[in-house]
């Protein structure tokens, strides 16, 4: 059993009856009183987000977790179907276990996070870039040059990015999975 010194960034734990990805954590060591460990986690099963503190030496249930490359293969109404690429199995996961997943294309590898004891996927991180092609882009507005003015464009999965002026349909672009934005156009 670990304790809350051994807390660390992608440590899984179990706490209030649901698993936990440390996203963030603080040692605190003040002047007066005792030390403890601030944390910011995240629920691998519906992705919210809470902040945590635990006293010095608070004793914490780690939970074992594998991570496997799959294949992205296709969704439907309920969420997603994968693919390991090593013994060709297909896994099924929800659409809530994984955040901005309208950038996700078929035949992309995803890292999917799998509990050790029976292998239950608890959630998928998509890359944190991707390549794109624009299939719909709003017209450049002539004169509009002078700041770094940006224009809705539609990706080939259907998500909107918001890109430069210059960018039009058919080019192909870099795209940040975390925020949604525009890095860069590609060659």
């Amino acid at each position: 059993m670990a304790t809350s010194n051994d807390i660390r960034k992608g440590l899984c734990i179990e706490y209030s009856n649901d698993i936990f990805k440390v996203i963030e954590f603080l040692h605190v060591k003040p002047g007066k009183g005792p030390a403890f460990v601030r944390t910011k986690l995240k629920s691998v099963t519906n992705g919210k987000v809470i902040d945590n503190t635990f006293s010095a030496g608070h004793r914490i249930d780690e939970v074992k977790v594998i991570t496997r490359k799959f294949q992205y293969l296709y969704d439907d109404d309920n969420g997603f179907h994968f693919m390991n690429n090593d013994e060709f199995s297909q896994i099924y996961i929800n659409k809530d276990m994984i955040e901005n997943a309208q950038f996700m294309k078929p035949g992309e590898e995803v890292t999917i996070i799998l509990k050790e004891a029976d292998e239950s996927p608890l959630s998928a991180e998509i890359p944190p870039t991707v390549y794109l092609d624009v299939v719909e882009a709003d017209p450049g507005v002539k004169g509009n040059t002078a700041t770094n003015a940006l224009k809705n464009a539609i990706v080939e999965t259907g998500a909107r990015v918001m890109v430069p002026l210059f960018i039009e349909a058919g080019d192909k672009i870099k795209v940040n999975t975390e925020d949604g934005s525009y890095l860069e156009r590609v060659k």
